[in-house]
């Protein structure tokens, strides 16, 4: 594992009020290339910007590439396939599930990173999908928006950000290629994979309503997760900068399952005395994720964690801070679908100033907005909740065994 590298710049992005108007301004800003990847891409009105920007950009002679996950986004509309297609957008379905792909467990394997870079100079990662704050796929509009966050950098990790997404492009074309015997394209793909040379910043960063100001000379690094190099990168990192915490570790998760490992490592700071505090899902979203979570509760409250539920909207975020100068910024969920199944892409940074803006902002959502898990009621709650926390728990375990991972 890497010892994050100094010289980028990192600019904290909280919401989709913060992140589109940023990721909009820089697509538009492009010269060369912008490629993309995402879980959800929602063509709401959030979403139209978005894909407004891409089709903008190919027609101003932009190479453009986009990666959309086959579950996360069943599909994109008639009008715009037909605007990406004329505008030359050149854009992907990432495994598509079919009618029966729920139940083929080699298929739960899903494309869940949020990653953009714009001719090799600039990125975006984060937690934060092509869906607007207020809208949920599955309960329709918000009252209050989605808490979630992304960071925008420019540094040494953008060649890494474009390697990746090159790479991985170059993989799904050339898979899809070769399915149908289309050898000629399959070596264009491979032509296409060529990176461009790296280019300075010009300008600035361009803030905007909820984001943070821009760290100078930041140390940071990209960890990624997948099925070859990567299997344990993310888990190991919380792990290690949760080993070496001395003060305060705060985590805010959205489904948040850990395995034995970083239960122990969260069991233990808390025993040597360092004030750790989880910021989970507080709202009903998905029954083995709200409810297999709630069985470990007791364990970790027993050690002394703090653990308090948002309440007034869907928690989306995938962050944390320890002593207040490691951060991360990410796509990954600490449970065993993202750690053992998902591809994931996470930012480390290590800078007082970025940790202290981003700390700011999950301090004010426990105390505010967050309600705090009562030990002595956590014992007595209901027989029923009881049994469905169990029964989640064993259904989470049965879907890792199936798919040939042990958590």
């Amino acid at each position: 594992m890497r010892t994050p590298r100094a010289g980028h710049k990192v600019q904290l992005l909280q919401g989709g009020e913060a992140y589109f108007p940023a990721l909009v301004r820089a697509i538009d800003r492009a010269q060369f290339e912008v490629r993309m990847e995402t879980y959800i891409f929602d063509l709401d009105t959030s979403g139209q910007q978005v894909a407004a920007a891409l089709v903008g950009a190919a027609r101003r002679g932009l190479a453009v590439y986009l990666v959309v996950d086959g579950a996360g986004t069943s599909a994109i509309t008639a009008h715009w396939a037909k605007q990406f297609d004329e505008a030359g957008v050149h854009w992907h379905i990432f495994s598509p599930l079919g009618n029966l792909g729920w139940l083929m467990p080699n298929r739960w394997r899903r494309l869940h990173r949020k990653l953009c870079v714009l001719d090799g100079r600039v990125a975006f990662c984060g937690g934060i999908n092509i869906l607007d704050d207020f809208q949920d796929p599955n309960h329709g509009i918000l009252t209050e928006p989605r808490f979630d966050f992304a960071v925008r950098v420019t540094g040494p990790l953008v060649r890494d950000v474009h390697e990746v997404l090159t790479q991985f492009w170059w993989r799904v074309q050339t898979t899809s290629n070769l399915r149908s015997r289309d050898f000629s394209a399959a070596w264009l793909a491979l032509q296409e994979a060529v990176g461009l040379e790296w280019q300075d910043e010009p300008e600035g960063f361009y803030p905007s309503k909820g984001s943070g100001h821009a760290r100078r000379s930041a140390k940071a690094d990209l960890l990624l997760r997948d099925n070859l190099l990567h299997r344990s990168s993310i888990e190991r990192a919380y792990r290690k900068a949760i080993a070496g915490a001395r003060h305060e570790v705060i985590i805010a998760n959205a489904y948040f399952l850990p395995g034995r490992k970083l239960r122990k490592s969260l069991i233990h700071a808390a025993q040597r005395g360092v004030r750790v505090r989880l910021l989970l899902q507080g709202r009903y979203e998905y029954f083995m994720q709200f409810h297999a979570v709630r069985l470990v509760y007791g364990v970790l409250l027993q050690a002394g964690v703090e653990i308090y539920e948002y309440a007034p909207s869907f928690l989306h975020a995938k962050v944390a801070v320890i002593d207040g100068h490691w951060a991360t910024v990410g796509s990954s969920n600490l449970d065993p679908l993202s750690l053992l199944l998902a591809r994931e892409a996470n930012v480390v940074v290590d800078d007082a100033g970025f940790a202290s803006d981003l700390r700011h902002r999950l301090v004010q959502a426990m105390e505010q907005q967050g309600l705090q898990v009562d030990p002595a009621h956590y014992a007595k709650r209901p027989f029923q909740q009881r049994l469905s926390d169990r029964l989640a728990y064993g259904l989470m375990r049965l879907a890792v065994f199936l798919t040939g991972n042990r958590y």
